[in-house]
């Protein structure tokens, strides 16, 4: 009798996720550009990463955030329903890149049983996964990087910038809180 070796593909108890769960634990202004920041957080641990967004996106998560209804669909919501109506849904959203001080970020969509991956600016996929309800994640590498171009940065200290993030009070935090 034959036996067919299978591969069989186990988890380590030490292998590291290549991508951290995060929400979105405020929306602020930058108190030196006034640029919006979303402020993403790790569920499981104190680390912050903020991303600047524009006036226009930074809206869109806003009123979702604060549950406000409109009039009319907004851009975010136009999405929303698109997909719904092709029968396809947002199953996770990930900040996926970090290249030439630029967040990139890929929408995951399933239909029919088929995944697919949009490119997307982090702004925008966060607004949809709000809408959608779904999680949030960064990849790991992304952190690391952003510490590196961190590091590089001139009249900002890093790790005083993240300290400070990591201990915004609510109201600090500005109205749009979680």
């Amino acid at each position: 009798m034959k036996h067919e070796a299978k591969s069989v593909a186990t988890k380590s108890a030490l292998e590291v996720p290549m991508e951290i769960e995060v929400q979105i634990r405020g929306l602020m202004m930058d108190p030196i550009t006034n640029m919006p920041i979303v402020i993403l957080k790790d569920v499981e641990s104190e680390m912050v990463l903020p991303i600047w967004v524009g006036i226009f996106e930074a809206n869109a998560i806003a009123i979702e955030l604060e549950k406000t209804a409109t009039p009319r669909p907004m851009t975010h919501d136009l999405l929303r329903d698109m997909t719904r109506g092709l029968n396809a849904r947002v199953t996770k959203v990930v900040v996926s890149e970090l290249r030439d001080d630029t967040f990139y970020a890929v929408i995951w969509m399933e239909q029919q049983g088929e995944i697919v991956a949009i490119d997307a600016r982090p702004s925008d996929a966060i607004a949809l996964a709000l809408r959608w309800d779904c999680p949030i994640y960064v990849n790991r590498d992304v952190l690391a990087s952003s510490r590196v171009a961190a590091n590089g940065t001139q009249n900002i200290n890093p790790d005083e910038l993240r300290k400070w993030l990591e201990n915004l009070n609510d109201d600090e935090m500005g109205r749009y809180k979680m």
